[in-house]
């Protein structure tokens, strides 16, 4: 119990760290930040619950006022912009990455590439479409237009996610708890 209350707060640490990584801008103009590798990396090294639940540890000390987020937003103004969704998404889109890392036996690297994609992607997505077209007013497909310039940047970190599980898992195989 006390070892996964301090892997949830370390990574809620960690996505709070990855928020003062300076964003990098596409050449069209698309800000990414580092935040969602957070989300990714939590399911993909912590599993479904525990990693679900470092998002929901790192949502809560935003909503607290904790200026943790990327550009050093946080408080209760943040669940009324168009990213809403996306926030609102993280704790579901660790979950369903962990979830699939815990079940899908098979090359570490590829396996967390793969659930990265699915959870924190695809699931992630959903969500963040969905709050940009209640917050902006704008049709899901006109919404789902705007998340696109996103792809790259985040299939980049899906990636990331994978190679650093299995780094992990090969350098320290008990702190990957989501093969335990």
């Amino acid at each position: 119990m006390e070892r996964n209350l301090t892997h949830v707060a370390l990574f809620a640490a960690l996505i709070a760290g990855l928020g003062l990584i300076p964003k990098f801008t596409l050449a069209f103009g698309v800000p990414i930040t580092a935040q969602t590798l957070g989300v990714m990396l939590a399911g993909t090294v912590l599993g479904a619950k525990r990693g679900a639940l470092a998002c929901l540890l790192f949502i809560a000390l935003v909503a607290l006022g904790l200026p943790l987020l990327a550009g050093g937003r946080g408080g209760l103004g943040v669940f009324a912009s168009p990213t809403v969704g996306f926030l609102v998404g993280w704790p579901f889109a660790a979950f369903v990455t962990g979830f699939i890392v815990e079940r899908w036996r098979g090359n570490l690297a590829l396996v967390g590439s793969v659930a990265s994609v699915i959870g924190g992607i695809l699931v992630l997505y959903v969500f963040g479409v969905i709050g940009m077209s209640v917050t902006l007013g704008k049709t899901i497909p006109e919404a789902t237009l705007l998340v696109t310039a996103f792809i790259p940047g985040d299939l980049i970190k899906a990636v990331l996610a994978g190679l650093i599980t299995s780094a992990l898992a090969r350098s320290r195989p008990a702190s990957v708890l989501s093969r335990g």
